[in-house]
């Protein structure tokens, strides 16, 4: 294991925020990941695991404590199931596996972060979730001592949720699994309205793989979704806050809030969420509440691409940062009642 001492965390995430950590372990085996949770866990040190940074808001004085980040490799394929080690690249494997002529996750191509970061969040994007192809989870669990294999039902996933964010100081991702399916060369069915019409398709049908990741990719570009270091619309955590799943209840108080304050004719986006819910879009609220593309004057900014992006424009500090998603909470709470969730996890800091 490398270990460094009073190192930078701010380069290890996509925001590029964030101070020191007192000691940084880097593991590249799954018995270095144990050992070095082992370590902290015994001497009542904190700890900080770290992926690829993507989904991260460092508090501008770092972390005091351990910081493992987390980089093993293995990407593994028997017919239509996958193993990925924690570490590996996630935009990577899902491009091995649209390759490899398998569909399940062609839609999440793009997605910064490292594979185990995954079923944490149920990452999803374009229709897809993991949630849907994950088997098992290999982790490490702190309070028994010993790894563990988690079944998808067990590993709880529910829409950008999981288990593992529910009880986050317990578990350790080492490897996922994945069923994918062999579709002759083609898609899952496109059921994302948007990639649908980039695609030429109607929602439900299928589409050749490699058409299906380039699109998405395409996509994800235009709003500043896929990594640039040269473009600072990407220098985000993608998407910042969840969008709201209301409950009956609260859609009505919240339509009511949108004719109020757009007009009689105004209608919200509103999609089904299960057992009497509703989800609607954040970034249709942070736009109509006036937050608009590259809103902000400091370092810190909404993306030029993308009103759900908060952004460093370079030399932003993680309070910049949090000063603006502030902001937009406090901004959309009172045009329209509904108060956003930041959806990547803080450390040391909080809205």
């Amino acid at each position: 294991m490398q270990e460094l001492h009073d190192a930078p965390l701010a380069p290890l995430t996509t925001f590029r925020l964030g101070g020191p950590a007192t000691r940084l372990v880097t593991a590249t085996t799954d018995a270095e990941v144990i050992a070095a949770v082992r370590a902290a866990d015994d001497s009542g040190t904190p700890l900080l695991v770290i992926g690829g940074g993507s989904n991260l808001v460092i508090g501008d004085k770092g972390f005091d404590g351990t910081a493992l980040r987390i980089a093993t490799t293995g990407f593994e394929l028997r017919g239509t199931t996958l193993e990925l080690a924690a570490g590996e690249v996630w935009t990577d494997a899902v491009a091995r596996t649209v390759e490899a002529g398998l569909a399940g996750i062609e839609c999440l191509a793009g997605i910064p972060g490292s594979a185990g970061a995954t079923p944490i969040q149920n990452v999803g994007a374009y229709g897809q979730e993991v949630s849907s192809t994950v088997t098992e989870v290999v982790a490490y669990d702190r309070r028994s001592g010993e790894v563990v294999t988690l079944t998808n039902e067990e590993c709880a996933f529910s829409y950008r949720h999981s288990r593992f964010k529910a009880d986050p100081e317990r578990y350790v991702v080492l490897r996922v699994r994945f069923g994918l399916q062999d579709a002759d060369g083609l898609s899952a069915p496109v059921r994302y309205a948007e990639a649908a019409r980039a695609l030429g398709v109607e929602p439900g049908d299928r589409v050749p793989l490699a058409d299906a990741r380039e699109t998405v990719l395409k996509l994800r570009a235009g709003k500043g979704m896929v990594l640039d270091p040269e473009d600072h619309d990407t220098w985000s955590a993608g998407s910042f806050f969840t969008n709201p799943i209301l409950t009956d209840e609260q859609f009505a108080a919240f339509h009511a809030r949108v004719r109020e304050r757009l007009g009689e004719a105004a209608e919200p986006p509103a999609y089904p969420a299960g057992d009497g819910r509703t989800k609607t879009s954040a970034a249709w609220l942070i736009d109509r509440a006036g937050f608009a593309k590259g809103y902000g004057a400091g370092a810190a900014r909404i993306s030029t691409k993308h009103t759900l992006a908060l952004t460093n424009r370079g030399g932003a500090s993680t309070e910049d940062l949090l000063g603006l998603a502030r902001e937009v909470v406090a901004g959309v709470r009172e045009a329209f009642g509904v108060t956003l969730v930041n959806e990547p996890v803080t450390v040391g800091v909080s809205l």
